[in-house]
């Protein structure tokens, strides 16, 4: 999935300096056209503050969480209609379930699952997820095809499973980098916020066969079989390099603009910067969506709803409440 295959790039752009103006909130592609790689940079505050509070998560299960919303927004800004980008995760670990819930162009949404009593001090993202699969769904809208690809999990990072996606499934050359903390701030008593940053490398040659990667472990082939190799790029090496030196601090430092993250990284061989993607956390719940979901179920269970004389449903993204009496919801008298 690339996002910048559709913008006109001129052979005579401006140079300038790189902007020393943090932008939150927001997907910035780029290009490094010496070594034919382009890319994308995330960096995630306010949007990403909004959804992890609503619900009180655990440092740990927030973490995770915002790694995953920094991985939906690299992919879901690569969609190049109004379509959603969904991103989830079933396991057997103490997070069972993620979903982040991307509707282009701009719209981000999503919430975890988790048994408070198998959290455990020290456990990396790894051992948060478990064993199970991670799931990409790009939904093009009504009478459109769907796609979905799947990936494994079984014990490793959200990191490694995009990696393993994009060799599998898109067959790019791809490395990426997630990082999620909590940021300090004084003040009215002070308060600690989540921030995120995240970048996507890929390597696109025009000649296909630069890009060409090792096949596929065998699996169960017999004792003995060689397993084929080919030697990367150079380009793809030094490409790999680069994006090995990211921090985490670097992805997720306030005071420190993604234009000037990315000249630190490739001013060498020249970055180019393209109009930053706005991101916003927004939950697509409403009384209405929420009353014609009620009326969907049967009878039965639309009455076993009724509580105190009324329906209560909580949106599990945003944790908004509707409340409706035993009528509004359809129950039968």
């Amino acid at each position: 999935m690339d996002s910048q295959s559709d913008i006109k790039i001129t052979t005579e752009a401006p140079v300038r300096a790189p902007s020393s103006v943090p932008v939150d909130d927001a997907v910035l592609p780029f290009e490094v056209a010496e070594l034919d790689l382009r890319g994308r940079l995330t960096r995630l505050g306010p949007a990403l503050d909004d959804i992890l509070t609503k619900h009180d998560y655990p440092p740990a299960v927030g973490k995770l969480l915002g790694e995953a919303i920094v991985l939906a927004t690299l992919l879901g800004t690569a969609l190049k209609f109004d379509g959603r980008f969904i991103l989830q995760t079933q396991t057997d670990g103490p997070v069972s379930f993620l979903i982040v819930d991307f509707q282009a162009p701009d719209r981000l949404r999503a919430y975890a699952r988790y048994d408070a009593k198998r959290l455990k001090d020290g456990q990396d993202s790894g051992q948060l997820l478990g064993k199970g699969h991670l799931a990409m769904t790009i939904d093009q809208g009504a009478d459109m095809s769907r796609y979905q690809g799947l990936v494994a999990l079984d014990g490793g990072s959200l990191e490694d499973a995009a990696h393993e996606y994009f060799l599998r499934s898109e067959q790019i050359p791809t490395r990426v980098r997630l990082a999620v903390g909590e940021e300090w701030r004084g003040g009215d008593g002070g308060k600690h916020r989540w921030r995120a940053g995240g970048m996507l490398l890929q390597f696109l040659p025009k000649a296909p066969e630069r890009a060409r990667q090792a096949d596929l472990h065998p699996g169960d082939a017999p004792e003995g079989v060689v397993t084929h190799t080919i030697e990367e790029d150079d380009a793809w090496i030094e490409g790999q390099s680069l994006i090995s030196t990211v921090e985490d601090v670097e992805l997720i430092d306030p005071d420190l603009s993604g234009e000037r993250l990315l000249y630190r990284l490739f001013h060498e061989r020249g970055v180019r910067v393209f109009t930053p993607l706005p991101l916003r956390a927004q939950c697509s719940c409403s009384r209405e969506a929420v009353s014609a979901m009620l009326k969907s179920f049967a009878p039965k269970d639309r009455a076993e709803m009724v509580k105190d004389d009324k329906v209560v449903v909580t949106c599990e993204f945003c944790s908004s409440v509707y409340q409706f009496t035993p009528h509004e919801a359809g129950v039968e008298e």
